[in-house]
């Protein structure tokens, strides 16, 4: 029980830091200061793409679930809205470092949800493709950038428009909507 009280107080602080100083470009559309903490174990975020990036004018979705565990253990993140990028798969999950638990991963208890959302914001920014998990769009990033770039403004425009998940496509939607020399 004490377990759970503290991630009740965790989540609080949290909740309060995102409402009131959210990270550049996210939103929390569905959290207000009257939000159940108690209850609260998925959180609904919206990412801007950033001005300087190939996803400039896009809005993601992104579902964050809050284990048990927590801050002990990282949130699973995921993108609800589809996204040609290296580093993030056609399941919405992201490979970065702070996602995972030493030694593979970087994740502390001292991180918390600001700081997952300002660094998908930055992943957006600047890629890893050597640390890819989708190795054609690696590849094109590295090596025929106009084409990744092109393929990832397209699927920004298709499926980023308007918030919600663009035209209401999940992840899930984007290899039946692509023709076959998009598909990832």
């Amino acid at each position: 029980m004490a377990q759970a009280a503290r991630l009740n107080l965790r989540m609080q602080k949290e909740l309060k830091l995102l409402l009131n100083d959210p990270p550049p470009g996210a939103s929390l559309p569905l959290l207000s200061v009257d939000s159940d903490i108690s209850s609260l174990s998925t959180i609904h975020a919206q990412i801007e793409g950033p001005e300087e990036s190939v996803y400039a004018k896009g809005i993601f979705d992104i579902k964050i679930q809050i284990p048990e565990r927590y801050p002990f253990q990282p949130p699973s993140v995921t993108f609800a809205t589809p996204i040609y990028h290296p580093n993030i798969d056609n399941g919405g999950r992201i490979c970065l470092d702070i996602l995972n638990l030493p030694p593979k991963g970087a994740w502390q208890p001292s991180l918390n949800i600001s700081t997952v959302l300002t660094s998908i914001g930055l992943l957006l920014t600047e890629p890893n493709p050597d640390d890819g998990l989708m190795c054609e769009a690696s590849r094109e990033y590295k090596y025929n950038r106009q084409a990744f770039d092109q393929k990832a403004r397209l699927m920004t425009e298709k499926y980023a428009k308007g918030g919600a998940g663009g035209n209401g496509s999940s992840t899930q939607d984007v290899q039946t909507n692509l023709n076959p020399s998009m598909v990832y």
